[in-house]
């Protein structure tokens, strides 16, 4: 160590140390971690610019080897080669067929919420172009948009029980009523 090392590792390293046990519980590991600060602190002394600041760049250093370390600790789980398909099948069935309702229930909307749907969600217009053609100023598009989107939501919780994954995706559904959807099954599993 030369003497800044050693000097910042007098000042430093208790302070350091307590600061990375209450991030990392394992004793050892934390004083692994101290050590590779230390390296860090070492070998990149040299482009710390500004001395007043050394106490934020340590800590900075130190923070981001703690992000390192628990990087570092997440398990790999390998792939098999083939995954399989009828899960994924099963899936997108009840994707399409939702699709089909929500394409149903978006006919029943009033007019000018169904027209602003139809723009920005099939036919792929941003609300700035689909205010332009429906003479809407940019905030009057996204209010509409928005307006569309939460009475559709509505109907769609009122008409349908979804079984949905932890991310959102649906994985089953059941109609409470033909009304909405008539041309989708009673349950879809």
């Amino acid at each position: 160590m030369d003497n800044n090392t050693e000097k910042i590792w007098k000042e430093f390293s208790a302070k350091l140390k307590q600061f990375i046990l209450k991030r990392v519980s394992d004793k050892d590991d934390a004083e692994d971690i101290l050590q590779e600060v230390f390296m860090k602190i070492h070998s990149n002394i040299g482009t710390l610019r500004d001395k007043s600041k050394i106490q934020s760049w340590i800590y900075t250093i130190t923070r981001n080897t703690i992000i390192d370390y628990y990087r570092s600790q997440k398990p790999m789980v390998e792939l098999p080669e083939t995954l399989p398909a009828s899960e994924e099948s099963i899936e997108n069935d009840v994707i399409n067929e939702l699709s089909q309702c929500i394409k149903t229930l978006v006919n029943y909307l009033p007019d000018k919420y169904r027209k602003a749907l139809i723009l920005t969600e099939y036919q792929g217009l941003i609300q700035k172009k689909m205010g332009e053609k429906l003479g809407l100023s940019p905030s009057g598009a996204k209010s509409r948009v928005q307006r569309a989107r939460a009475k559709l939501k509505e109907m769609l919780l009122q008409g349908c029980h979804r079984q949905l994954e932890q991310i959102g995706i649906p994985v089953d559904y059941q109609t409470e009523c033909h009304c909405c959807c008539p041309n989708v099954s009673n349950n879809v599993k």
